[in-house]
């Protein structure tokens, strides 16, 4: 307002609030690629959408959007990052193709680019509040690995009650958020700080005291207080910046508990020395990344959000052409609504349409409110601020959300120029909803479920890796296949990376499974019986755990194990025939 180009200022805003909403705690390094891909795609979508838009026409223009939609639904199966960054896209093609701002295409760009980057570079630049000890850029880094030792004590806790299978997936998810928060982009290969490095150490001498304590769990048994009093103290010192001091040493009585004892003496080792360790992860390829967007999974999701995303800009443009809206071009709101409406990852589709239906009657009721007394433009500039600053505590539940963007939005478009438009408002939200519910419903063509399937073709992928590397070489074991890239079983780096990618695909299954069984259920039968297969699956992942921590010990398996594995790979077929995943879901040939 100030250099008076208050259209682009509104563009950046958006944007701003955009990248709020994908912000989440964790690390630094992490938010460059959480918050600066979406950033960048939803710029590409407004250059894109600014140019349909003023040189096409409504027909073309909704072929357009709806190739867009085909695009950006297949990139939302490769994982949250790219989710984040199709829903960018769309909102941002809608925003530019609608939204009537005077500058030209590449200059709403460079403002969606600049809004985003102001939000990006204050989440590098502000210390996190309480969190001041040692390098506070680092501060989402200690915090995440703390929380890996504070869940392996945890585990231990729960060794030989029922809570013990609650607690390995705490486990996996706080491994995962870790993982996350240290592998993000960085200028240079290797940590660059003597703090980045150790808190690499700390976080690699995690991975077998994660798997000393699963094999722990696994067995049943119960295990004294001071075996989980040792990650405790460590998680301490991870947070105070602080050495370990003395350790409680488990006693050495059963294969685990040695693992355990060997572990935290390595760990104890790791945060002395403090060097830089390898984070076992398993880098996707291009070709990986392309599986994941044209496989079952994203051709399913891509054809409902084309189909979504094309239908409302299809409605809406013939709304706006037979002066539906009067003489004001903001018919943007529906197919930007349906983007939001059709996303998986934000809970079952009744649940979404019937919260952001809920959200945008309180938001348009309360900035109806609002815009009779406040002051223009000052009072509506204080309540983008504000909203900006309820947009973090929001983000917990998604009616919550959608009320305070609502009045963010509805302030913004007002400062940018047009009347107030509450009513309307209401109105498109409601018949977006419609739109997505019916599209939501209609048989599609393939297999059903194809998001739930590729997860677990995934999951049986890594499992069957894991499994194979950690028994290769055994005698009596007959369909072993051999696995790229990880060669002999003592190997201990190359199985806590197998073992990795295990759990995350199948916590990654289990959540698509979670959200699929929350819908109706002329959606929810497509996925029946698929809970089951992975429980089994989990299982027969922590009993090869257990394995390598057994072979670890005696270099041969003993025949408990060997009998739990036998059952497991049969029951696991059973349950795959179950299911109906027989022609997506590998079978595990291997026989013990």
């Amino acid at each position: 307002m100030l250099a008076d180009r208050v259209s682009l200022g509104v563009v950046a805003a958006i944007a701003a609030m955009l990248a709020g909403i994908n912000d989440r705690p964790g690390s630094r390094r992490a938010a460059v690629k959480r918050l600066g891909a979406p950033a960048l795609a939803g710029a590409g979508g407004m250059l894109v959408g600014t140019y349909v838009g003023d040189h096409v026409g409504a027909v073309v223009l909704t072929v357009v959007l709806t190739a867009l939609g085909l695009l950006a639904g297949g990139m939302s199966a490769i994982g949250p990052v790219a989710s984040g960054a199709g829903t960018q896209l769309l909102v941002a093609a809608a925003i530019g193709a609608g939204m009537p701002v005077p500058e030209a295409g590449w200059l709403r760009a460079l403002a969606f680019v600049a809004g985003a980057g102001w939000l990006l570079t204050l989440r590098l630049l502000l210390p996190t509040p309480g969190s001041m000890t040692g390098d506070f850029r680092f501060d989402g880094e200690r915090d995440a690995v703390a929380e890996v030792y504070d869940a392996v004590a945890a585990l231990l806790d729960a060794a030989s009650t029922d809570r013990a299978t609650a607690r390995r997936a705490a486990l996996t998810a706080a491994l995962d958020h870790a993982q996350d928060a240290l592998t993000g982009p960085r200028l240079r290969r290797y940590a660059s700080s003597s703090a980045e490095r150790r808190l690499h150490a700390q976080y690699a001498a995690a991975l077998p005291l994660a798997e000393a304590a699963t094999a722990l769990a696994w067995a049943g048994e119960p295990v004294a207080e001071r075996a989980a009093e040792g990650p405790r103290r460590l998680a301490a010192a991870i947070r105070e910046n602080t050495p370990t001091g003395p350790l409680p040493a488990p006693s050495r009585s059963a294969p685990a508990l040695r693992a355990l004892d060997d572990a935290l003496l390595h760990a104890a080792e790791a945060f002395d020395e403090g060097q830089g360790a390898d984070l076992h992860t398993r880098r996707r390829g291009a070709r990986d990344l392309a599986r994941a967007a044209f496989g079952a999974g994203g051709r399913e999701y891509g054809l409902r959000v084309a189909l979504c995303f094309g239908a409302s800009a299809a409605i809406a443009q013939a709304l706006h052409h037979s002066h539906w809206y009067g003489q004001h071009t903001h018919w943007y709101w529906l197919p930007a609504t349906a983007v939001f409406l059709v996303k998986p990852d934000l809970g079952p589709l009744v649940s979404r349409v019937l919260c952001r239906a809920a959200g945008t009657v309180l938001g348009a009721v309360l900035f109806a409110a609002f815009a009779a007394v406040l002051p223009r433009p000052e009072g509506l500039i204080a309540l983008v601020a504000l909203c900006g600053a309820l947009v973090p505590v929001s983000t917990r539940h998604f009616a919550a959300q959608t009320a305070v963007v609502t009045v963010l939005v509805l302030s913004l478009v007002m400062v940018g120029g047009e009347p107030q438009a509450s009513v309307s408002r209401i109105a498109e939200t409601l018949l977006a909803c419609a739109i997505v519910l019916i599209v939501g419903h209609l048989p599609m063509p393939g297999e059903r479920g194809g998001q739930v399937r590729a997860r677990l073709a995934a999951a049986a992928d890594a499992a069957h890796a894991y499994l194979v590397h950690v028994l290769d070489g055994l005698d009596g074991l007959d369909g072993l296949d051999g696995v790229d890239g990880m060669d002999g079983s003592d190997d201990r780096a190359a199985r806590w990376t197998l073992r990795r990618e295990a759990y995350r695909t199948l916590a990654e299954a289990r959540t698509a499974i979670a959200l699929a069984a929350h819908e109706l259920p002329a959606l929810a039968r497509h996925t029946e019986g698929t809970d089951e297969f992975a429980a089994v699956l989990e299982r027969l992942v922590d009993t090869t755990t257990a394995c390598a921590v057994q072979l670890d010990d005696t270099g041969r398996l003993a025949p408990g194990h060997r009998r739990r594995l036998a059952e497991l790979l049969g029951e696991l077929a059973t349950r795959r025939e179950r299911a109906g995943l027989a022609d997506s879901v590998p079978a595990l040939p291997l026989a013990v």
